[in-house]
């Protein structure tokens, strides 16, 4: 602090300065400068305070704000002879109250599930009128002060409006029978579950390859009519067909999902998508399941004739569909305890326990590269990849997805068996649906392991040696 400064404060008591802050009118030599000077008084460390620039996201805010709650209680001694000095406050200050109550409003969401901005939005406007409420009480409280600078700076992040609906800390007010995160969190909040809802991804693309709900990849042949999900609240069924003539590589032509009756949210809905034509609708021609403003259950076109989503609040899941060339992808997000939710006889799920033993023809640890000691003569290698080398396919696939994973290599695969360049396009596709619903960015690249460390990106000789002998399997 300058020495000019320093005498501008000179005459200013220290009631008047909280007063001017704490009045909502900033002292002439900024807020934070007026912290700095009450530290240098009272011989308090910085780190002790929350100051209003630390706070920038949901989770630097939460820390922060209970943290300063914890240090400086409501009506403490400390908060009193730091915060307010010789100021007395009338009333208790309850900035702690309302930062515990938007805690557990919102330590149950997740920020990449549909409905979160809006449910969120609620939970801001409720801490600000909480704060609103105690601000006579809590002049002079730099926690109360941050918070409402954090409240801020958040509903600009998220775009949310002042006015509009808030949520209520009761849980039977704030229970929603048709939205999955509402009744997780009200159980949370009642204390039978301590922990939020477990997501789980699955995905198949390609010709076709197989993510399922346990981070396993599997290549597989599965021709025909297989089910993918089969539980109490949603089935997923594929149809593959050949690619290539003389090969057991398939790919996905038809996509039917069934969404089932839950009680007073939706009625049956099915939805079904066939190679060059991927509706908007459901089967009914609907496309929302529900009533109210706002449905339960509804499908987004995202790009016409190629790209839907569907969202389905009441039980947490979201599916993308995509056609890319002359086949379809799927990717779905479902929570744990409900894609669980199946009895003996539907065991057969390939999200749930991959393909078949029979059906697969990588390693069954998602190594499209560890097929070894298969040789065909070389008239066979030259049909097995039409239209590219291993090297120009490499390079294709590179230029979509420079981390060679798994899914480089599926790529890589893809084009050698099929010489279908729409692949690519499937494989970078399929990422991008992970990184857009799997919960775990840790998670998200799968690099293949073997007997000895695979390091990452993959070894190119390796994975030419792998990729040969593994396409001689497939035309076996």
């Amino acid at each position: 602090m300058t020495g000019i400064r320093a005498q501008n404060m000179v005459g200013i008591s220290h009631c008047e300065m909280v007063e001017q802050i704490s009045g909502g009118t900033r002292p002439r030599w900024g807020a934070g400068r007026y912290i700095g000077l009450l530290l240098i008084q009272r011989s308090v460390s910085l780190e002790k305070l929350v100051l209003p620039g630390q706070l920038h996201d949901q989770e630097g805010l939460t820390d922060r704000l209970l943290s300063g709650a914890r240090r400086f209680p409501s009506g403490s001694s400390s908060e009193e002879s730091v915060l307010a000095g010789d100021c007395q406050q009338p009333a208790q200050c309850r900035i702690q109250k309302c930062t515990t109550d938007f805690v557990s409003l919102t330590s149950h969401l997740n920020s990449a599930i549909d409905g979160f901005d809006s449910e969120f939005c609620k939970a801001l406007r409720a801490y600000a009128g909480c704060t609103q409420r105690t601000s006579k009480a809590c002049r002079g409280n730099l926690v109360y002060h941050s918070a409402v600078l954090g409240i801020s700076d958040l509903m600009s992040q998220r775009n949310c409006s002042k006015d509009g609906p808030t949520s209520s800390t009761n849980p039977e007010v704030t229970h929603d029978p048709c939205n999955y995160h509402s009744h997780a969190g009200v159980r949370e909040l009642r204390g039978g579950d301590q922990n939020p809802p477990n997501y789980l991804f699955c995905g198949l693309f390609g010709d076709p390859h197989l993510r399922t709900f346990k981070d396993h990849f599997q290549t597989c042949k599965v021709e025909g009519a297989w089910p993918l999900i089969d539980n109490n609240y949603l089935s997923v069924q594929v149809t593959n067909v050949p690619v290539v003539l003389g090969s057991s590589a398939t790919a996905t032509n038809k996509i039917t999902i069934i969404f089932k009756a839950h009680r007073e949210c939706t009625d049956q809905k099915v939805y079904q998508a066939v190679t060059d034509d991927l509706p908007a609708a459901f089967v009914d021609g609907s496309t929302s399941g529900g009533d109210g403003d706002v449905k339960s259950l509804r499908i987004v076109e995202r790009e016409s004739g190629r790209y839907v989503e569907m969202h389905a609040r009441y039980i947490g899941t979201t599916v993308f569909v995509r056609q890319l060339g002359r086949y379809l992808t799927l990717a779905i997000r479902m929570p744990e305890d409900l894609a669980m939710s199946y009895e003996e006889s539907q065991d057969l799920q390939l999200c749930v326990n991959g393909c078949p033993l029979s059906e697969r023809i990588d390693d069954g640890q998602g190594q499209v590269s560890a097929i070894l000691g298969h040789t065909l003569p070389h008239t066979s290698l030259a049909q097995a990849w039409p239209g590219y080398t291993l090297e120009t396919a490499n390079a294709q696939c590179h230029e979509k997805m420079p981390v060679k994973d798994i899914y480089f290599q599926s790529c890589v695969f893809d084009l050698l068996t099929t010489g279908d360049a729409n692949f690519t396009a499937a494989a970078h596709s399929a990422l991008e649906d992970v990184e857009a619903l799997h919960p775990r960015k840790e998670r998200w690249h799968i690099f293949p392991s073997s007997g000895h460390e695979t390091p990452r990106g993959g070894s190119h000789r390796s994975l030419s040696l792998g990729l040969t002998c593994l396409i001689l399997v497939v035309f076996l």
